[in-house]
């Protein structure tokens, strides 16, 4: 049985730190520390933090995650995990996540508490690769593919299939599970049954398109600053600028007797001339 605490009013790393805090029962240090079953720091920007005895101790790359033990992020963290079959999974800002919560059953990957992480499940081979995301809401089953899992203050989950095909099935009332395809999302709400809930067959090829010019911009103007792959929040809004991602307004037009302004600008000759 898993056991979720509520996240309301929980937001930011202080709030997820008491809440990550609560859930570690069992160490992870009194736990035997096997290379194969950790997850190793690739890539890491801002506060990523994975609790020791209940205190957050600053993850660098190259660092290495063990069994139950609990990842936290804050604001402006974000941090890519890379496990020994070469599947990885991504933590954005404001999450908390329990990587193996439950060994020795390697397939129960993450049990996410609140946040987004982003999965990408290696294919062995040509074999599928079963894995399972846990949330307050949702057992998600993978084989192989790419995809998002948020959950927000309501523990409610949104499900968004980039690659590849998943399986959803709710963690609290039975009934039978959705499968999802490259390009689904679901939500699935605490009180909601799954038969209730919409497929949106649309929603994440938006998203994707976002990105994809949110990326370009980046690339051909590196000096407007740095944002969090795949990250909507705080992002960029390629053509914004100031407060709020306003649009940058159009330039006036130049002052009269310059080159190039109406006044300076000979009127035309008449028909005939």
């Amino acid at each position: 049985m898993y056991f979720f605490m509520t996240l309301r009013g929980t937001r930011g790393f202080g709030g997820g730190l008491l809440l990550a805090a609560s859930l570690a029962v069992c160490p992870a240090q009194i736990l035997p520390n096997y290379p194969e079953a950790a997850a190793k720091v690739i890539s890491l920007t801002g506060q990523v933090s994975v609790l020791h005895d209940t205190e957050p101790w600053a993850l660098n790359v190259g660092d290495s995650v063990q069994s139950r033990q609990v990842i936290i992020t804050g604001p402006d963290g974000f941090a890519q995990f890379q496990v020994s079959d070469g599947s990885t999974f991504d933590v954005y800002p404001n999450s908390t996540v329990v990587f193996r919560k439950n060994p020795p059953n390697w397939r129960d990957l993450l049990d996410m508490l609140a946040g987004k992480v982003r999965i990408h499940i290696q294919k062995l081979g040509d074999q599928p690769n079963p894995n399972r995301i846990l949330t307050p809401t949702a057992v998600i089953s993978v084989r192989g593919t790419t995809f998002d899992v948020s959950v927000n203050d309501e523990e409610a989950t949104l499900v968004e299939v980039e690659e590849g095909v998943v399986d959803v099935r709710h963690a609290l009332k039975p009934g039978v599970s959705k499968t999802l395809n490259a390009g689904e999302s679901l939500h699935v709400y605490r009180d909601q049954p799954l038969a209730q809930s919409f497929v949106d067959k649309g929603a994440l090829a938006q998203r994707i398109l976002r990105s994809l010019a949110d990326a370009a911009f980046m690339i051909t103007n590196p000096l407007h600053g740095t944002s969090i792959p795949g990250h909507s929040g705080g992002g960029f809004c390629p053509g914004c600028s100031g407060q709020g991602g306003r649009p940058t307004p159009p330039p006036g037009p130049p002052p009269a007797g310059t080159p190039g302004s109406p006044a300076s600008s000979p009127p035309p000759a008449p028909p005939g001339h």
